[in-house]
């Protein structure tokens, strides 16, 4: 849906453009930067493999925080591992705005998911810094900690960083725990890193979109309307090992096959029920591994997705109940446990949609109301902040791979927009 009409009727009055006048972000800057970033973890692919608490995070840690400082911004590390740049504002006693993003990727991954969000939300400082432009409210600037492997940096915020998932093993090796403590976070005092509701005055995160319909609707800025929760199972399943050459097919109880048969029911029924949601097996392993052997036991991943907890709930029952029939019918126990990792839904303020549709609006660009399909560090934040997303266009809709990519005219368009946002906020157009 299209909205920018509706936005410049109703709500055009709400951005403060006094301060902000004609700056705008600058596309070779963010490019620059970008592009320097991704040199921490680079893989031949063209990508980066910069996973969280490994050495090139910490070494692109230490290349935000140069970049912060350079921007004007007091820096330091709470103890989550969360780096944040702060600038005080004229007014005491004001709440912060925060904005920001995180800087970690997946294995394989790409230059911009996240990165964007970071390298934007400084350029954003920076500009305030060269200009001259004041705010009431202090700012503060974030980069999360381990966003890719559960959104660690923006729950330890919230207070919801579990013991059971600082034990998980992280991409890097270490447990969640250590790798706090690696990049200089305590995870002994979490609760130094808790923010409070009324804490902040709001949180913004500019964010690649991850998906192809910006791109290929040639729409400048996704307002986002809503940010889909996310469960995980870890799904075993029980067979009995034996020689793959002297065990005639009728008499085996195979485990990879009752796994394929799963696998099959979770994407139909995921195709098949009326909405947006989605379910993936995401990594598999069979038990013992050996090509002569059937395999005994099979472990894999199960991600749902959905805007609403309701859902991802039906559509995790209905996948329960085809399990107990395929596992009947193949006699293989399937037994299905829950990761400590879930992020509830997580719909957007309404003001700071209508702040963000109007920003863009009065900088000419085209713009649409959407749901992010991808979990954000903003799902945490919206919990105790009014909390807003603005997505940029990935090219193809690609992420989470080296392909990824996103323009230095988007990525300069998603910071302008950030800009003007804030500063909205700043002036008053968040009650």
């Amino acid at each position: 849906m299209h909205i920018r009409i509706l936005f410049v009727l109703l709500f055009a009055p709400l951005i403060a453009t006094a301060q902000s006048g004609d700056v705008a972000a600058d596309p070779d800057r963010l490019e620059q930067r970008i592009q320097k970033l991704g040199e921490f973890g680079t893989n031949p692919e063209g990508g980066v493999s910069r996973v969280a608490f490994s050495d090139a995070d910490i070494a692109g840690r230490n290349y935000i925080k140069d970049l912060m400082r350079a921007a004007g911004l007091s820096v330091r590390v709470d103890t989550a591992g969360n780096i944040i740049g702060r600038r005080e504002g004229s007014e005491e006693g004001l709440p912060p705005i925060m904005f920001g993003s995180h800087i970690d990727s997946v294995p394989g991954g790409g230059n911009y998911d996240g990165d964007v969000g970071v390298i934007g939300a400084i350029e954003v400082a920076q500009l305030m810094y060269e200009r001259g432009i004041a705010t009431r409210h202090p700012i503060e600037v974030v980069s999360f900690t381990d966003e890719e492997g559960g959104l660690t940096g923006s729950r330890a915020m919230i207070g919801h960083l579990t013991d059971a998932a600082l034990d998980v093993i992280s991409h890097s090796g270490m447990t969640i725990r250590d790798g706090i403590r690696h990049v200089g976070g305590d995870p002994d005092r979490l609760d130094l890193a808790v923010r409070q509701p009324g804490d902040l005055k709001a949180f913004v995160e500019l964010h690649i979109e991850q998906g192809a319909i910006l791109y290929e609707e040639e729409i400048d800025i996704g307002v986002v309307e809503g940010i889909v929760g996310i469960r995980w199972w870890d799904v075993t399943i029980e067979g009995f090992a034996n020689h793959a050459g002297t065990t005639p097919m009728n008499r085996r109880w195979d485990a990879m096959v009752t796994a394929a048969e799963l696998t099959l029911a979770i994407n139909r029924i995921a195709t098949e029920l009326p909405g947006r949601q989605v379910a993936t097996v995401g990594k598999i392993q069979a038990l013992p591994g050996a090509p002569n052997v059937i395999p005994g036991e099979v472990v894999l991943s199960l991600e749902i997705r959905d805007l609403e907890s309701a859902k991802i709930q039906k559509v995790f029952d209905l996948i329960r109940a085809e399990a107990d029939q395929i596992s009947d019918a193949r006699s293989t126990p399937i037994r299905f446990h829950e990761v400590d990792v879930a992020s509830p839904p997580a719909p957007t303020d309404d003001q700071m949609r209508r702040i963000i549709a109007a920003s863009a609006d009065e900088l000419g660009m085209s713009f649409r109301l959407m749901p992010s399909g991808a979990g954000h560090d903003a799902q945490d934040l919206a919990t105790i902040a009014p909390t807003g997303m603005i997505f940029v266009p990935s090219v193809d809709g690609i992420s989470h791979s080296p392909r990824e990519f996103t323009s230095a005219r988007d990525m300069a368009n998603g910071a302008s927009v950030l800009l003007k946002t804030v500063l909205a906020i700043d002036d008053g157009a968040l009650e």
